[in-house]
């Protein structure tokens, strides 16, 4: 039994679902959102809850059960209060810049690193050194996050590079001194 499949999700009052078939969309205060599920899968909408089920009893069914789930509840949360990941970059000349839709990354290299930001994502720099990336999709802010963060990973000895805020950086020893 999937503990979380079963729970129903539900669904606030400034949130509309409306499901079709196999489309299931979420629409809210920030955004509209689309997800089609796997056919295993059965979601409807019962008053004011979304409730999923499975078809049939084998093992995939039952890992897409609690995964259908998840995800239309991540839906839900993120048209309600939208996903923030926040970054911070760390090293002496490093800064970051938006300019238009594109993040202009300065991270030690030659030349800029252009990122150009995805329709649906909100990207703000308050200061050179901190990017704040907002949207309804947790997928997309995440994986935005992750791409901007690839640009320059901190690095192990000084932890120069971009990090995730409160990111801990474990910093290896240098080479010891001969005598």
């Amino acid at each position: 039994m999937s503990r979380i499949g079963n729970q129903p999700v539900a669904i606030p009052a400034a949130v509309k679902v409306a499901v079709d078939g196999r489309t299931v969309r979420v629409e809210g205060p920030k955004g509209k959102l689309a997800f089609e599920h796997r056919p295993e899968i059965a979601v409807a909408v019962e008053g004011s809850a979304v409730v999923v089920k499975r078809k049939q009893e084998d093992r995939q069914s039952r890992a897409l059960h609690g995964l259908t789930r998840a995800l239309i509840n991540n839906m839900v949360f993120g048209v309600l209060n939208a996903y923030e990941k926040k970054l911070e970059i760390v090293g002496v000349g490093y800064l970051a810049q938006l300019k238009g839709k594109v993040l202009h990354l300065r991270v030690g290299y030659a030349n800029e690193i252009k990122i150009p930001i995805p329709e649906g994502l909100e990207v703000t720099c308050p200061d050179q050194t901190h990017i704040v990336i907002r949207g309804c999709d947790k997928h997309m802010v995440g994986q935005f996050a992750a791409s901007v963060r690839a640009a320059r990973k901190p690095e192990p000895y000084k932890g120069k590079g971009v990090r995730y805020e409160g990111e801990q950086i474990k910093l290896k020893p240098g080479k010891a001194a001969s005598k």
